[in-house]
């Protein structure tokens, strides 16, 4: 199959190799992974944010860089979220409705990861090899936009060596919401100290998650605790073998110096 990646902003500037494990997992797999190179800001910090026209050209682009393309796939749940549920209500409302019925259409062909191993190509066990006890935490766009409900456990259950421990309160949101952290920083902080806390009881060694955003909230708190529990994106986890290592890839955001 001929799948395109739709490498969302936080991957393609802070954490590449979330969408590196992507394209290695379903090369593995057997099928071709494409990147189309005319892709910029889905637009989601536009909308959420209330500029829904200022939305309107990066929907446009969007549109127009994936529609030749029949299966697109995201590691993110937020991202695909976006283009499922905004995109068409956007362009509809701008008054274009030849853009939203396009929009529709893209959405249609339009996975997060998890959705598209499991429910387009059929499987849940991908060969992954990965010794470590995990923990996952379920985001919110793709426990409630998305509906992924237990596909990412289904996947994480059948990596090998891998010991998969239930996260308590796992429903919960870590906090960061994008622009919510900087507006609502207290109620933020106090969101992610109770998500810290169920995972620290775990006991895991690494959190593991279907969106960098949640991740690079939940790791940095983390990190600035000590506490010596890793993040790492569901596509790190299923992207790993026993020949070619485990969490080879850094999993830390890349940022310039």
């Amino acid at each position: 199959m001929r799948i395109a990646l739709f490498v969302t902003c936080l991957a393609d500037t802070l954490f590449p190799a979330a969408a590196k494990a992507t394209v290695r997992l379903l090369e593995r797999l057997g099928h071709e992974v494409v990147f189309p190179d005319g892709q910029t800001c889905c637009g989601q910090m536009h909308v959420n944010t209330g500029y829904q026209e200022q939305a309107v050209p990066l929907v446009r682009r969007h549109v127009r860089t994936f529609d030749p393309y029949d299966v697109i796939v995201a590691p993110s749940g937020s991202c695909v979220g976006s283009v499922r549920h905004q995109h068409a209500t956007v362009a509809r409302r701008s008054g274009d409705e030849r853009l939203a019925s396009r929009a529709e259409s893209v959405a249609g062909r339009t996975y997060e990861l998890s959705e598209l191993l499991v429910d387009v190509l059929g499987v849940t066990d991908v060969g992954a090899f990965f010794p470590h006890r995990v923990t996952y935490h379920p985001t919110c766009h793709s426990l409630r936009m998305l509906r992924v409900a237990d596909r990412p456990v289904r996947l994480l259950r059948a990596v090998r060596g891998l010991d998969l421990v239930e996260l308590p309160a796992a429903e919960q949101c870590c906090g960061f919401g994008g622009t919510f952290a900087v507006k609502n920083a207290d109620t933020s902080t106090a969101m992610l100290a109770d998500k810290m806390r169920h995972v620290l009881a775990t006991g895991a060694e690494v959190c593991t998650a279907g969106d960098s955003s949640c991740l690079m909230h939940i790791g940095g708190g983390l990190s600035r605790a000590g506490a010596g529990v890793r993040t790492v994106h569901l596509a790190e986890i299923l992207a790993s073998t026993e020949q070619g290592g485990t969490m080879s890839e850094r999993s830390e955001p890349v940022v310039a110096s």
